[in-house]
């Protein structure tokens, strides 16, 4: 069994590893997904965001209207902080939950945890491995402008946002370079794959 947090900058090439890994049997666990599950309509998660930043940030089907909620965060240190002590607990909690079930269902198995923010809020737990997806910011840009469809100015804001390609490298101990082909990709995730098997 191996517990392996997955994480890379915005278009870093993060799920195309972890659709390799998948294909390999690793159960993965995407922590944006479960970001959306915990902040569901109807949950203790939404109700707190609610009682936090106002009626505004529910959209009238009870689902949280996430670009209000990020205009109200975006930039402004204490709102995000405010909005993260709600909502990292309650990640923490349902991931942990997910990788006993993978467990309990396989005791081999091998659970990735795929989760942009790590640096940010899971840096210290106890991961056998942390793989990190890695493109320089110049190939990022232009992945997010040419195939997400975003101008120049949003891509920037968003690399922007997120902690820097040194600090992510710094706790890595798997690099996965996706700057060249699908398949140079793959590869690399296959060698990792194979190492861990072994």
């Amino acid at each position: 069994m191996a517990l392996i947090a997955l994480t890379g900058g915005i278009a870093s090439g993060k799920s195309t590893i972890a659709r390799r890994l998948a294909e390999h049997g690793a159960v993965i666990v995407d922590a944006d997904q479960i970001v959306r599950d915990v902040q569901s309509a109807g949950s203790p998660v939404l109700a707190s965001i609610a009682a936090e930043f106002g009626a505004a940030v529910i959209r009238a089907d009870g689902s949280l209207d996430r670009p209000a909620l990020g205009t109200l965060v975006f930039g402004d240190e204490s709102r995000l902080a405010a909005l993260n002590a709600i909502v990292h607990p309650a990640v923490r909690a349902e991931s942990a939950r997910r990788f006993a079930e993978a467990f309990a269902d396989d005791p081999s198995a091998v659970v990735v945890y795929d989760v942009p923010l790590l640096v940010e809020a899971r840096v210290e737990d106890p991961w056998d491995q942390i793989v990190v997806a890695h493109a320089p910011v110049d190939m990022r840009m232009r992945r997010l402008v040419e195939i997400r469809g975003l101008s120049e100015s949003e891509a920037s804001a968003r690399i922007a946002a997120q902690v820097s390609d040194d600090r992510r490298l710094a706790v890595a101990d798997v690099v996965i370079d996706t700057t060249g082909t699908l398949a140079d990709t793959e590869a690399q995730v296959d060698r990792f794959w194979e190492g861990l098997r072994r």
